[in-house]
Order: C-alpha cells, then structure tokens, then sequence
C-alpha cells in the first residue's frame, strides 16, 4: 500500500509548490502592475488568478495530509 501512497504524496507535494510559485508570480505581477499605473487599481484577472492559485494549495496540502493520514494508520 506504501507503494502506491508515496509516489501520490510526492505528486501532491509538487502540485503544491507548483501552485504556489503560481500564486506568489501572480501577486507579484500584480504588485508591479499597481507600482507602475501609480492608481493603486489591481488587475482583476490577476487577483483571479492569484485566488485560484491559492485555493489550489490548499486543496492539494489537504490531499497531501490525508494520505500521511492514511500511510500513518496503515503502518501501525
């Protein structure tokens, strides 16, 4: 069973990096955006982005700790 959990864990680790080096370019693109314009207006497909990244982590985090959940209870 070990076999099979770890490669998903280390599938759902690197979706959550992934995701959050999304979030985190898309919060920069928006900082400088706003630095530029001066107006202190975001750019809503840019906070769109940056929230759909986020809540991608989570999710993936989540995933990623019920199947430590479920490796800890198998190994007991």
């Amino acid at each position: 069973m070990n076999y099979i959990l770890i490669p998903i864990l280390i599938i759902l680790c690197i979706f959550v990096v992934v995701s959050l080096i999304r979030g985190v370019v898309a919060f920069l693109k928006t900082t400088r955006i706003d630095l530029e314009s001066g107006e202190g207006e975001t750019v809503p497909e840019m906070q769109l982005m940056q929230n759909k990244a986020m809540f991608a982590r989570i999710k993936y985090q989540a995933l990623a700790i019920v199947v430590v959940a479920i490796i800890l209870a198998f190994s007991r």
